[in-house]
């Protein structure tokens, strides 16, 4: 009763930490490490927002960026402890009289040593107690949606590293699949194209940059531009070209299209009285690539269901994680770990 109750969304891009109502922390899952030779403690130099700044400035011989997730899980076990316990010391202080209760989220279908090894990473990092939970459902919850009911309901949670889709029904998922594909994968496809397209080498951050300031699923009414800088591949000289939303949307296709046949092959397979539902209510869209530009209407055209972005999609699993963490039967129901 005295310790914190925290949902926690651990992603690839960014970590959220969810308490009594509000998001209280939203940092990238970032560590820079120093290039050390003694190998028995974990160099780390700074975690999250000054990592992000970093990125693409600093001589990777002496200073390494890591991610210490990869499509949803854990790839690096120490630095993700060393991420988390910095995180949950930001939330809860470090001076700790009563640890936190947190309710991790974790990708559907991940392994049991997947799972057991967030489950070790939060209670290391300095919990008192750990749950897990399915992001699908996790998501679902902090949409919003009523999934105690037998109707069903769907939900498409675009994450950086991984699209997770998932029928619900009962509190429970019935019908789930995920796709290694996500912000990341935007990402990369924008800097192919660029690479393609104008002979010029752009870093992550500024594919990133393009994605959300002109970037789009499907074209617009109104096309946006704006002005990138990169190294010009055949002189290696900076230069800089102009990028509008047209050539970001063909840029896209072939990630976007690998997010498609993720909600179109849980379709498919969910019965037929569940799909009737979810005809007459409609997909729901979490997660940061949620925000993309008109996705909502290529996933419609793509699934032939209405599809609709959540109110707030970038913080729907921490939300929901700390909801279910928070309704004791709800938590016997759905919890693991």
């Amino acid at each position: 009763m005295l310790g914190k109750k925290l949902g926690v969304d651990l992603g690839t891009i960014n970590t959220l930490i969810w308490e009594a109502g509000q998001i209280v922390l939203q940092e990238p899952s970032l560590v820079a490490l120093a290039a050390e030779e003694d190998m028995r403690r974990i160099p780390v130099i700074e975690i999250g927002q000054p990592v992000r700044e970093m990125l693409g400035k600093v001589d990777s011989e002496d200073i390494q960026i890591v991610r210490p997730l990869q499509n949803g899980v854990i790839a690096d076990y120490e630095v993700t402890e060393a991420m988390l316990s910095y995180y949950l010391g930001k939330v809860t202080g470090r001076v700790r009289l009563f640890k936190p209760t947190v309710m991790m989220s974790v990708p559907y279908g991940v392994t049991s040593v997947e799972r057991r090894a967030v489950y070790e990473a939060a209670l290391a990092a300095g919990a008192r107690e750990v749950f897990t939970i399915p992001e699908p459902l996790a998501a679902a919850i902090g949409a919003g949606l009523p999934i105690a009911t037998p109707a069903g309901d769907m939900v498409v949670n675009i994450g950086g590293g991984i699209t997770e889709a998932a029928v619900l029904s009962m509190n429970a998922i019935v019908r789930a699949e995920s796709g290694r594909v996500g912000g990341l994968k935007l990402d990369d496809a924008i800097i192919q194209y660029v690479r393609r397209k104008f002979q010029l080498s752009i870093g992550q951050p500024t594919a990133e940059a393009v994605k959300i300031q002109v970037g789009a699923a499907v074209p617009l009414p109104t096309p946006l531009a704006m002005d990138i800088q990169g190294r010009d591949s055949r002189t290696g000289l900076p230069r800089s070209e102009r990028i509008t939303t047209g050539e970001v949307v063909e840029a896209l296709q072939e990630p976007l299209g690998q997010i498609a046949a993720v909600v179109k092959n849980v379709l498919a397979a969910t019965p037929p009285e569940l799909a009737s539902d979810i005809i007459d209510r409609g997909v729901i869209l979490t997660g940061g690539g949620a925000m993309l530009r008109g996705i909502e209407q290529y996933l419609t055209t793509q699934a032939s269901v209405p599809v609709y972005r959540s109110e707030n999609p970038m913080i729907a699993v921490a939300s929901g994680a700390g909801r279910a963490l928070e309704d004791p039967a709800l938590q016997r129901r759905i919890a693991q770990g």
